[in-house]
């Protein structure tokens, strides 16, 4: 026969109503905090997309003399003057914008996503040191390796060329480390295991296995990667000359330099960057399915 014996009531279980009232309360009022942060600071990042959009509609004369965030009437004329400008210039500036950012992060995210897998899940000599430079590498500026990255491709006669911005941009430190932390929680240690004894060999495991379970943070490290290198201006305002291969960012800073002397290129310049901003929106809502920001949660579920 047992006996039930009854188990003392938690203290906070124990506490007055009015008291458990007034705790809720004071967590409301700094719940709201956070809240009004994160609003003034989507109002600060905000409010400079709209201006660029609202000064797009604007004529030259419009842009100079009516209210900021007051709409205008130029903007089928802006975009007429922008896609006609030299020719065309500005759609081969987006081209050749697609395929820097393009090319070079599904290049940068394979090279990534390899060293991260093998710096997680494989054991040899000076792996801890080679992740510490990797994390080095992520310390330093990119303004400080655009000097050395010229001179050296200088030597191999690659300045001027596509392959003057992309190759500087498949390596990025930022992505391999983000790719080896999450490498070390989606891809369990039993499953590899357990591939080998069935007689699969490395290329296949990484093929069949490693790729499927890294997508989310393979994702992640391309659209990261693309923004970065489409918003990217030092490295090809150095190794390039020829507008011709210009992509976006620096060709829109020459015409805006243009506009001191012809200041109609100012519209057609914001109506530039007004629509460079749409494939980086376009792209954000396509991938966002498969975007994880938690990039250390596990990959098996269930």
């Amino acid at each position: 026969m047992s006996v039930l014996t009854a188990r003392p009531e938690p203290a906070s279980a124990r506490r007055d109503p009015s008291d458990r009232a007034r705790s809720r309360a004071r967590q409301g009022g700094w719940g709201v905090l956070p809240t009004i942060v994160l609003l003034v600071g989507a109002f600060y990042c905000l409010i400079p997309v709209a201006w660029v959009y609202v000064a797009a509609t604007k004529t030259r004369g419009e842009l100079f003399t009516t209210f900021t965030f007051a709409p205008g009437t130029g903007l089928g004329e802006n975009l007429t003057a922008l896609f006609a400008y030299e020719g065309g210039q500005y759609l081969m500036w987006c081209l050749n914008s697609l395929i820097y950012s393009g090319v070079g992060s599904l290049l940068s995210v394979l090279v990534s996503t390899m060293a991260g897998y093998g710096l997680a899940k494989y054991e040899f000599r000076g792996r801890s040191f080679m992740f510490l430079s990797i994390l080095a590498g992520v310390l330093i500026p990119g303004i400080v390796l655009a000097v050395p990255q010229y001179l050296l491709l200088s030597q191999l006669g690659l300045v001027g060329t596509h392959w003057s911005v992309l190759l500087p941009s498949i390596v990025s430190p930022f992505g391999i480390y983000l790719s080896r932390v999450y490498a070390m929680s989606a891809v369990p240690q039993e499953t590899l295991e357990a591939a080998r004894i069935d007689g699969a060999g490395e290329w296949r495991i990484f093929r069949t296995i490693v790729l499927p379970l890294m997508v989310p943070g393979m994702v992640t490290v391309f659209l990261l990667q693309f923004i970065g290198t489409w918003n990217n201006f030092l490295l090809p305002y150095i190794m390039l000359s020829d507008q011709s291969r210009y992509p976006l960012t620096v060709g829109l800073f020459t015409l805006l330099a243009k506009g001191s002397s012809s200041p109609a290129l100012y519209s057609v310049a914001i109506t530039g960057a007004a629509v460079s901003i749409i494939p980086l929106l376009a792209l954000v809502l396509f991938l966002q399915r498969y975007w994880r920001l938690d990039l250390v949660s596990g990959g098996l579920k269930g």
